[in-house]
């Protein structure tokens, strides 16, 4: 699987880049005070830069060599934010205060949702937020791989609660303007504290 991206990168085949942050994902970042924020799947990290300049601790991950690469090349002074690390292997302590969410969860195969939505319980302190732009489309073949809002909220239910959810007008032209940016807040389980 790995391979499949290293390709793309390297043949500069990237359709989902490029994207910038909305006025409302802007405005909540700049509003946050300092927080912790993984960055999955970052593919060359444009959003990193922003996020860092806003005072926040991000960890930016890709598990694609030729990602990371191009990443640390096209943003030198963020190198030391960004791993090849596997998502599915991130260190889930201390726990992220946010996970941003850019056309990750639509990468993975369907198979994978339901260790993606785990994960991302895990990851985040209760009260956390898991937010980003999402891609709602049902879709059955991909990469990227759509759902639609009752399979997406059936996903992420019950640990998160939808607080917030505004389509995109202005998105990648891949996704057809389908994209929503929502904020996911994590909720307390049986095992919180």
């Amino acid at each position: 699987m790995t391979e499949f991206w290293d390709v793309r990168y390297r043949d500069g085949v990237t359709p989902w880049e490029g994207a910038r942050l909305s006025p409302e994902a802007l405005a909540f970042f700049q509003a946050q005070p300092a927080s912790r924020i993984l960055l999955p799947g970052c593919g060359s990290a444009g959003d990193l830069p922003l996020l860092l300049d806003c005072g926040h601790q991000v960890l930016a991950v890709d598990f694609s060599a030729q990602a990371v690469e191009i990443a640390r090349a096209q943003w030198p002074q963020a190198a030391a934010h960004i791993r090849q690390a596997d998502f599915f292997a991130v260190e889930e302590t201390p726990s992220f205060d946010m996970v941003f969410e850019r056309a990750f969860l639509c990468a993975l195969p369907p198979r994978l949702h339901a260790r993606y939505a785990e994960k991302m319980a895990r990851l985040l302190r209760p009260g956390g937020v898991l937010l980003g732009v999402f891609f709602i489309a049902d879709t059955s073949r991909g990469p990227p791989f759509g759902l639609g809002m009752p399979a997406l909220s059936a996903l992420l239910e019950p640990a998160f609660v939808l607080e917030s959810c505004v389509p995109q007008a202005e998105g990648v032209p891949v996704f057809g303007g389908r994209e929503c940016w929502m904020v996911w807040r994590r909720q307390h389980g049986n095992g919180d504290l």
